[in-house]
């Protein structure tokens, strides 16, 4: 009897544990909250001289800006369909809007209290000023350059038919810290949190020798009028592409595949080396959402297609889940480091129309998580979830030695002209 007892108070207590471990330890959301981003940006009323804080309104002066921000994902970042995915997902939970939509002005409710930190517990009531219209424009303009009746922006001699003022911090990375750096919360046991691009930022070489910042690739600067009919200036295109868009990555990774020997004979021994460097991307590679991820594919195949070897090799974080968020593993490629991907194939006697392919692959998220969020959450999404960031096919003969020597020629064709930091080789 007293067994019984012990055993049943046992579970009891384990069970209460457990009980207080999700309710009042654990999180509910893969992050903890910060001051900044724990709340919406205050409401923001129409400063003068504009008729509404619409980017269209915006649009009417600032024209190439405006049809820059439509192409963004920015502006896409409340309806994009894999964060519509994720959020049912996660209950919709107020707090993802708070950088997808980051104005008052743009949500249901307000956050009147946290308690705890428990956003699950969070009092809230109907907004007022909500326009659901206006949410759908997610990172709006207003949301970055509109505080307080006045547009704020990185000129200091501005004339404008409506008040401006300039902040120094359009000229800094600050502007991308509140939402490009969530840290981890209780029970979260990140290196970097799971939006912590932000923190990777590697300092000495691209910001001090190079003076680069984040908008020196995401926001590339160009000469021409601010405002219609207002005087040329250097500024930044609007447009932030990164880790959705194949042609950034492809900016940001050299690659070169080498081998020995370079003119194989049949019964030989083929060892190939695929070097890829993180030439041009200030942080790590990949970054962002811990999902992402790149693939290495080494494939021989015949001269019908058929493969006869695969070697397939992942770079990205290891996240445990629960019971606790633990980052098991990060082989990401650091800011201008590299790594070696090797693969050994012997050639056979009738080696004749055998060729390896080499395929690189940027991954959105994984498979599983892919038709996860297919069948349960509801994700329609068309645009792709991997792309191929480099593929090439190399002849197992005695042209092989020529087809390696073409991968310094392309490369060089290949260069964007932006500077020395962003290309690709």
């Amino acid at each position: 009897m007293k067994r019984t007892v012990k055993i049943l108070l046992g579970v009891a207590v384990t069970a209460g544990l457990v009980y207080f471990y999700y309710t009042e330890v654990k999180p509910v959301v893969i992050f903890g909250l910060r001051s900044d981003y724990a709340r919406a940006i205050p409401y923001q009323k129409i400063p003068e001289g504009i008729d509404s804080l619409k980017a269209e309104s915006c649009g009417a002066c600032h024209k190439e800006i405006y049809e820059e921000w439509k192409t963004s994902i920015h502006a896409q970042a409340y309806e994009d369909p894999f964060f519509q995915a994720y959020w049912k997902k996660d209950h919709n939970i107020w707090v993802c809007l708070n950088c997808h939509t980051p104005l008052e002005n743009q949500q249901p409710t307000l956050i009147k209290d946290i308690p705890r930190g428990r956003v699950e517990k969070a009092a809230q009531e109907p907004n007022p000023h909500y326009d659901p219209a206006y949410q759908k424009e997610a990172i709006t303009c207003a949301a970055c350059h509109v505080r307080d009746g006045v547009i704020f922006g990185p000129f200091d001699d501005s004339v404008a038919p409506h008040p401006t003022k300039f902040d120094p911090n359009f000229r800094t990375a600050q502007v991308c810290y509140r939402c490009h750096n969530v840290v981890s919360g209780p029970a979260q046991f990140y290196n970097v949190g799971p939006c912590g691009t932000y923190a990777e930022y590697e300092g000495r070489y691209f910001m001090k020798e190079k003076g680069l910042i984040c908008q020196s690739c995401h926001m590339p600067e160009v000469e021409r009028p601010v405002a219609v009919g207002g005087p040329i200036r250097q500024g930044r295109r609007h447009l932030w592409r990164g880790g959705h868009d194949p042609d950034m990555i492809k900016r940001a990774v050299a690659i070169l595949v080498q081998a020995d020997p370079m003119v194989p004979k049949p019964g030989e021994r083929v060892r190939f080396t695929m070097t890829l460097i993180n030439a041009g991307a200030g942080h790590k590679i990949p970054t962002g959402d811990p999902d992402r991820h790149v693939t290495v594919e080494f494939l021989v195949q015949d001269r019908d297609g058929t493969v006869l070897d695969r070697q397939t090799e992942t770079m990205g974080r290891w996240i445990l889940w629960q019971p606790v968020v633990l980052e098991v593993y990060d082989n990401r490629l650091l800011p201008l480091a590299s790594r070696e991907y090797r693969f050994v194939y012997r050639l056979p006697a009738q080696s004749a129309g055998l060729t390896m392919k080499t395929i690189v692959r940027y991954h959105i998220l994984t498979d599983g998580q892919h038709a996860m969020l297919q069948e349960k959450h509801g994700l329609t999404a068309k645009d792709p979830y991997a792309f191929t960031v480099y593929e090439r096919e190399f002849p197992l003969s005695g042209e092989l030695a020529t087809a390696l020597g073409q991968q310094k020629v392309d490369q060089q064709a290949a260069c964007p002209a932006e500077g020395e930091a962003i290309r690709a080789g």
